[in-house]
């Protein structure tokens, strides 16, 4: 691989570099639902916090039906494109590390159809968020190489699909 090209897929996560918090987070509804209502400023585990945060829209949402579980999850995640797509052309930071709601779309997509019980929120957060870091294929690939909102939504969508499939396996083996 040349280096402007690994460059390029790099810069999209260069820690290293991690841009201040926008004052808008605090003064703009659209900006403060990108960073997770809030939790994308804190100073440490952002991605972790935003899947925290999802639990309790995850517990409002537990009752429903397949069906209107997985419409309202859908909806959520056309929304957040469009929402992340958003914010990220105001603040003019591509995947901003603190803009976390594509950690709330794909906890919902990982506990879709999900046995109840806090244990089963435990291990479906604990596997969306194995999946989130790790990034196994293709999930990296969309992290490193697309971008705007769906780049930002789709990644977490995926990790929700790997760790549902793999909190289904564990279901129906414990059950």
């Amino acid at each position: 691989m040349d280096t402007q090209k690994a460059t390029s897929i790099s810069s999209k996560r260069d820690y290293s570099k991690i841009p201040p918090i926008p004052e808008t987070v605090w003064q703009n509804p659209l900006h403060f639902v990108a960073f997770g209502f809030g939790t994308g400023t804190l100073p440490f585990a952002p991605g972790t916090f935003g899947t925290l945060i999802a639990i309790p829209f995850y517990l409002a949402m537990e009752h429903l039906s397949p069906l209107m579980y997985l419409l309202i999850t859908i909806l959520v995640t056309l929304v957040s494109i469009w929402i992340c797509n958003k914010v990220t052309n105001e603040i003019g930071v591509e995947d901003h590390q603190g803009m976390n709601l594509d950690e709330i779309v794909g906890f919902l997509v990982t506990m879709f159809y999900a046995p109840h019980g806090w244990h089963w929120i435990v291990l479906g957060f604990l596997l969306f968020r194995l999946f989130d870091i790790w990034k196994p294929w293709p999930v990296r690939y969309v992290d490193e190489h697309m971008t705007g909102g769906l780049g930002i939504i789709l990644d977490d969508v995926l990790a929700g699909i790997y760790s549902c499939l793999i909190l289904q396996l564990l279901a129906f083996v414990l059950k």
